[in-house]
């Protein structure tokens, strides 16, 4: 089964929900919607399930296509943020229901409910109805019910959202073998960056309605095609310094640096410097860097990591430090902008150079 869209619009009165998407997803792959709360992404799936049509625009499967036709005859799955689950019934029965519509024998639907329960840890709880589960066992029960529906385009929206920490990591790497292993196409929408980094598969990043860039997901990490795509791909937020270039350097707040390595050939002028937290350092590098004095503004700590954020010169910064970075607010403390991770945007904010290999943050740079 392929999936492609084509020009797909969506707009419900004279607000425009999806814009222009053009996206083709194949058999078996994993792919990620990336982007904030209101960006599109639950639309975006709502239309490629088929619960909504789209304003304007196709939408095929294998070259045909199915704008109209019903989801009931389509062979989708879909998990929301918020769980839906038949209150009626057994955490078996909610399992085993697309089964049981499907007319599948009893005994290859007991071995799959069964493996299911196992795999979400839902075994103990298989004869209760879902009014006596928690919130994170009624997810599971329909994260369950999708994963044994034999089903050709697999939607999760935010569905590890609501479960604990340790559960949320072992399903990360456990769903998309098993949905990969089934051929489906597997569809992840989620707010977050580090869970796209930790997915991997591709990633379509989202801003308003519009899909910015698709890719391999550490392509679109290291290499953003725009200063919005980049944004998207960044929490705790970028860092974005104006800078001048002249020659071969790059100067910001009338310090000079050798320019990075891709910017030799750019036009003198304005440009936009993104700086991922981890790349705006507390302590001076092995080799050159921009040096400022900024001004506290907070820390979290989260143990392994301190995120500082700064004020300088009325911009708001955060930096990434090891460990547990004791600083008042109000210290006026160093800061180095390391160009080893500089991301340079010209004036119409489209990406010119960048790192010629990617660097990885700490595994909590993400805000994992």
């Amino acid at each position: 089964m392929s999936l492609e869209l084509r020009n797909v619009s969506k707009s419900v009165g004279v607000e425009e929900h999806i814009r222009d998407v053009c996206l083709t997803l194949e058999r078996g792959s994993l792919n990620v919607l990336l982007g904030p709360t209101l960006s599109g992404k639950t639309s975006l799936m709502r239309l490629m399930a088929g619960l909504d049509r789209p304003t304007a625009g196709d939408i095929l499967v294998d070259g045909e296509s199915v704008v109209g036709l019903p989801v009931q005859k389509r062979k989708v799955a879909m998990v929301y943020q918020q769980f839906i689950n038949y209150p009626t019934l057994s955490v078996y029965e909610n399992i085993a229901s697309p089964m049981r519509v499907a007319r599948i024998d009893a005994a290859t639907i007991d071995k799959k409910v069964r493996a299911a329960a196992e795999l979400l840890k839902l075994t103990p709880f298989l004869d209760r109805v879902p009014l006596h589960l928690s919130g994170g066992q009624q997810q599971r029960t329909a994260i369950a019910r999708a994963l044994v529906k034999d089903a050709g385009l697999v939607l999760l929206d935010e569905p590890l959202a609501n479960l604990d920490y340790k559960l949320r990591e072992e399903l990360r790497v456990e769903l998309p073998r098993l949905f990969g292993e089934s051929g489906a196409i597997f569809v992840y929408a989620t707010t977050e960056p580090h869970e796209a980094l930790l997915l991997g598969g591709k990633t379509a990043t989202l801003a308003e309605g519009r899909v910015t860039q698709f890719g391999a997901t550490i392509d679109v990490y290291s290499r953003p095609a725009d200063l919005i795509t980049a944004q998207t791909f960044s929490d705790p937020p970028l860092n974005v310094v104006p800078m001048e270039k002249r020659g071969r350097q790059l100067s910001y707040d009338g310090k000079p640096i050798a320019a990075p390595a891709g910017t030799e050939g750019l036009p003198d002028g304005a440009y936009k410097v993104a700086i991922r937290p981890h790349h705006l350092l507390l302590h001076p590098p092995a080799g050159e860097a921009i040096q400022v004095e900024a001004s506290v503004s907070t820390t979290e700590i989260t143990g392994s990591e301190s995120f500082v954020h700064v004020e300088h010169d009325g911009s708001r910064w955060v930096a990434l430090t090891h460990g547990v970075h004791r600083v008042e607010i109000g210290d006026h403390v160093p800061v180095y902008l390391d160009p080893a991770g500089f991301l340079v945007f010209d004036a119409d904010e489209r990406l010119v150079a960048a790192p010629s290999s990617y660097v990885a943050p700490p595994r909590n740079a993400m805000g994992a």
